[in-house]
């Protein structure tokens, strides 16, 4: 069994793909992202490959390793067509399918029959968001992988969903989850994610930067110390520096304005620092600059020459209060703290 370094869940928006795009070539060529379409209510199944084109073709273009693209949100009436629609990143592009022990049958059927046309596997995800359900996901799981057939490489992804520190258990059912599944089948790889960034508010903050520990890093480090014989090949997967939340976000193109205030994001080797910044108003740029400062002069701080997100955060902070160029916004700031978080992880873990 052997698979990916990194494997995080990502959006199919922008700011994930250009910052996927603007890693250097060899953390990038670690990673392979698990790509996840938002809801998309009340979209036709007639209107749905155009749609989905727009979402999947610039995550596509910048996945020249492979990854895999899911649906997690798909209505049952749009699983022909959403089938229909990603299929052709499977068997044109580098992409995977995925299915999952709770989906319907019509969607594992066709996740299934991707997988077998493209030639390029399956990828199984198994959510498990409190404790390990053996009886029923379990079984659901010998029952889906007993369709797939021998030809169907499959890969494992062990999905925790938010993994904070009010759960304290998430490493004992990850392991509880890893005894029952590996037997199953003969995975070409398996991968543990889970999601330790918190959901921010804005009273978190009143008292400046806020540290929040990364409870999914603990979870996959604890499960890798057990002495399993899997253990040493499990993968790492987490959301990025998003909440597993964010995801189940659907798209609101009309939508204006927004909180008068943002985050800057930086990852430590044990937690999330978070700053907060302004959107808008006369302060912004002195505010956006002192934030981005609070976070170089961490001791923590890797330098500007450590990544694209720290040469981002060191041109933010040492830029005149004169100029609002190179502030940024939301996007700009879920991008420079995705590219130093997934850089990061990748310099972090064994053969990084």
């Amino acid at each position: 069994m052997s698979g990916p370094l990194y494997v995080p869940v990502l959006p199919t928006k922008p700011h994930a793909a250009g910052a996927f795009r603007g890693l250097w070539p060899d953390v990038r060529a670690a990673i392979r992202p698990l790509w996840n379409l938002p809801p998309l209510p009340g979209v036709t199944p007639e209107a749905l490959a155009t749609v989905v084109g727009t979402y999947v073709d610039p995550v596509s273009a910048v996945s020249r390793h492979g990854g895999w693209i899911d649906a997690p949100f798909g209505e049952d009436a749009q699983t022909a067509a959403l089938a229909e629609a990603l299929s052709v990143y499977c068997e044109l592009g580098r992409m995977r399918p995925v299915t999952g022990p709770e989906r319907t049958e019509a969607q594992q059927a066709a996740a299934v029959e991707t997988a077998r046309r493209s030639l390029r596997g399956l990828g199984v995800r198994v959510r498990v968001t409190g404790e390990w359900d053996g009886g029923r996901l379990g079984e659901a799981v010998r029952g889906l992988l007993a369709g797939t057939g021998p030809e169907v490489a499959v890969d494992l992804l062990l999905d925790m969903g938010a993994v904070l520190d009010d759960r304290p258990d998430a490493g004992k059912e990850a392991l509880r989850a890893l005894d029952a599944l590996m037997p199953l089948a003969v995975w070409r790889s398996a991968t543990l994610l889970g999601g330790g960034f918190p959901r921010v508010s804005a009273d978190m903050l009143d008292e400046g930067p806020h540290d929040e520990s990364r409870a999914e890093w603990r979870m996959w480090h604890e499960v890798r110390a057990t002495g399993r014989a899997y253990a040493p090949l499990l993968g790492y997967g987490d959301y990025g520096v998003q909440p597993p939340s964010a995801l189940a976000q659907a798209p609101a193109p009309g939508r204006k304005g927004g909180p008068p205030w943002g985050v800057l994001r930086y990852t430590t080797d044990s937690s999330y620092v978070i700053v907060r910044t302004l959107t808008r108003g006369p302060d912004r740029i002195a505010v956006n600059r002192a934030a981005a400062r609070r976070i170089t002069e961490l001791p923590e701080f890797r330098g500007a020459r450590a990544g694209q997100g720290e040469e981002w955060l060191s041109d933010c902070a040492n830029g005149p209060l004169s100029v609002s160029e190179g502030v940024g916004g939301p996007t700009e700031w879920l991008r420079a703290g995705n590219l130093q978080h997934m850089t990061h992880v990748v310099r972090s873990l064994p053969g990084g």
